[in-house]
C-alpha cells in the first residue's frame, strides 16, 4: 500500500491493471483501516480517472457473489448518493413504482452513508428480508417484479471497507462503484450521479457494455431528476439537457424533497407516496424519475406515455402492492 500511496500522493493516477490489484488486496483483507481511509482520502481531494474506476468496479465483479437473473428482463435503478442533499428516497420508490408497472427490477442498494437513510435501511426498517439466496430472489421478482440485493451480502470485499466509510461519513469513490457492480448484471440500468464529471465517466463506462441505459444529475448538484433546476439525461442515445416543464412538470423547491431526520421519517414518507398520500411535489419527482426508467426499457415510447404508466402503478395501487408481496 505504501508504494500506492507515494504514488497517489506524487498527483500520479493508477492504471486499470495496478487499480485492479490494490481494490482485490484491500477486498481481501490485506491492508487496515488506516491504511483504506489514506486510501480513500486522495479521491475526496481529486477527481477518479476512468481507468481506477474501471479497474475498481472490475475488481469487485470479480471479487462478488453473482446471481442469475438472465431469465428476467431486469433494471437497476439508484443513484451514487453522497449528493449531501438529504432527499427522501426517491430511487426506491421508483423502483416499487416501476415494479407495480409490471417491469422487473433487480435493485442493488447499501445502508446510507453521507445520508439518514439508505435504501436498505428503508426497506430494513419496513421488514423487508435481505437475502443472497438466488432461488429467493427469482421467485420475488417472479412474484412481486422487484427483489433487493443488499451489498454487504453480494460484495464481503465491502466488509473491510465498510467501518472506515461509516467513521468517514462522506461520499468515497464507493458511492461512484455502487451502481457499477450489481451481481445480477442487469441489462437496463437508471443511474444518477452527484456531478458532470462521473456523468461523463459512467457513459464512457455504459457505452462500452450491451445495457440499455440513462444517466441522470440535476444541474444543482441532485443525483436524480429533483424538478429543482435544469437536469441533464445521457443515454445510448446521446445527451439532452431538460428542464421540468419540458417534461411535463413544474419547478420545485428543496425543501419539497426533504426526506425527514431519521429512517422513521424516511419510512414514513416512502409509504405515503406508494398509498397516493403524498404532496404533489414528492409524487412528481417519484413520477419524473420513474418514467425515465421505463423509457430506458422501451426507448420508442413518449416521456408522456411513461409518465402515465407510472402515474397508474401508483394510483391504482400496484405499486403498494408490490411492497405488500414482499413484505408478509
Amino acid at each position: 500500500m505504501k508504494a500506492t500511496l507515494d504514488k497517489l500522493f506524487e498527483h500520479q493516477t493508477l492504471s486499470e491493471q495496478d487499480a485492479y490489484k490494490i481494490l482485490t488486496r484491500i477486498g481481501k483483507g490485506d491492508f487496515n483501516h488506516s491504511q483504506i481511509a489514506a486510501f480513500l482520502t486522495v479521491y475526496l481531494m481529486r477527481n477518479i480517472s476512468v481507468e481506477e474506476l474501471t479497474g475498481f468496479r472490475n475488481a469487485l465483479l470479480d471479487l462478488c457473489l453473482k446471481i442469475d437473473l438472465s431469465d428476467f428482463n431486469t433494471i437497476d435503478v439508484c443513484g451514487t448518493g453522497g449528493d449531501g442533499k438529504n432527499t427522501f428516497n426517491i430511487s426506491t420508490l421508483s423502483a416499487f413504482v416501476i415494479a407495480g408497472a409490471g417491469y422487473k427490477v433487480a435493485k442493488h442498494g447499501n445502508y446510507g452513508v453521507s445520508s439518514s437513510c439508505g435504501s436498505s435501511n428503508l426497506l430494513e426498517h419496513l421488514g423487508y428480508p435481505f437475502t443472497n439466496d438466488e432461488s429467493t430472489l427469482k421467485r420475488q421478482i417472479d412474484e412481486a417484479n422487484f427483489c433487493m440485493m443488499h451489498a454487504p451480502l453480494f460484495h464481503p470485499a465491502m466488509a473491510n471497507v465498510g467501518p472506515v466509510r461509516k467513521e468517514l461519513r462522506m461520499k468515497t469513490f464507493f458511492n461512484m462503484l455502487g451502481p457499477l457492480v450489481n451481481p445480477s448484471f442487469p441489462q437496463n440500468q437508471l443511474v444518477g450521479v452527484f456531478n458532470l464529471e462521473i456523468a461523463r465517466i459512467y457513459n464512457y463506462l455504459l457505452q462500452n457494455s450491451d445495457k440499455k441505459y440513462t444517466i441522470l444529475h440535476s444541474l444543482d448538484g441532485y443525483d436524480e431528476i429533483s424538478l429543482t433546476g435544469n437536469f441533464k439525461a445521457i443515454s445510448n442515445k446521446g445527451e439532452t439537457l431538460l428542464t421540468p416543464e419540458s417534461i411535463g412538470f413544474k419547478t420545485q423547491k428543496q425543501e419539497d424533497l426533504f426526506g425527514g431526520e431519521t429512517v422513521k421519517d424516511a419510512a414514513k414518507i416512502f409509504l405515503n407516496v406508494l398509498n397516493n398520500d403524498c404532496t404533489t411535489e414528492q409524487k412528481n419527482v417519484v413520477l419524473a424519475n420513474s418514467s425515465f426508467a421505463i423509457q430506458c426499457f422501451e426507448p420508442n415510447k413518449s416521456l408522456a406515455e411513461c409518465v402515465d404508466i407510472v402515474k397508474e402503478s401508483i394510483e391504482s395501487g400496484k405499486a403498494y402492492l408490490t411492497l405488500k408481496k414482499l413484505i408478509l
